[in-house]
């Protein structure tokens, strides 16, 4: 049912409860201690503990009773000394085991190992990734130079520059320094040939 207009809205019942009708659970819940050794919050760092001793104990030789108590000459030092008796009781009952029937087992899982059989593809999803993997793209990385003789870890290739015949003693230069055909040695035939045989007397 609608109300009259209050300013520029008109109010309207509302839809559901709101929180502020309901009271807080308040000191409901039960956190760990912080103190002590047992039950400790272990969020916190638990610091040394500290017991403290008591009187000790009597010596050895002033534990003996004394001639105050009748001891029973029934009492020996490994027990109490009882004739043997035996005891009148009922039977024990025996359970009674359920033994499984040759029923009871399914074979059919069982003959694939034995018989040859057709493989068998599953259909499942994609794994997720546990963590995703932060690759980098490819103008992350800065790639040596694989051109010119400075490189790391290429073979360079051999460099040649263009410049000019050096002019130092060079024949062009003087053509009364070039060799003529005096100037080399005569080379015997015996050193690339077959030597003939030579006789002396």
């Amino acid at each position: 049912m609608e109300g009259p207009w209050v300013g520029t809205w008109r109010p309207h019942p509302r839809r559901g409860p709101i929180l502020a009708e309901f009271s807080p659970p308040g000191p409901k819940y039960w956190l760990p201690g912080t103190t002590g050794h047992t039950a400790h919050d272990p969020t916190k760092y638990r610091t040394p503990a500290y017991t403290f001793r008591g009187s000790k104990c009597p010596a050895p030789e002033s534990c003996s009773p004394g001639p105050r108590y009748f001891i029973h000459s029934s009492i020996t030092k490994t027990g109490k000394h009882v004739a043997p008796s035996p005891l009148v009781t009922s039977r024990p009952k025996a359970k009674i085991a359920v033994t499984p029937g040759p029923s009871d087992y399914t074979t059919e899982p069982a003959n694939r190992h034995i018989y040859y059989t057709a493989p068998v593809q599953s259909v499942m999803s994609r794994p997720k990734d546990i963590k995703p993997f932060h690759t980098p793209g490819p103008g992350t990385y800065t790639l040596p130079r694989i051109l010119g003789p400075n490189t790391v870890y290429t073979r360079a290739n051999p460099c040649y520059s263009m410049i000019g015949k050096s002019q130092y003693m060079s024949a062009f230069k003087d053509l009364a320094k070039t060799p003529g055909p005096a100037a080399f040695g005569k080379v015997e035939m015996d050193i690339y040939k077959t030597r003939a045989p030579k006789y002396t007397m």
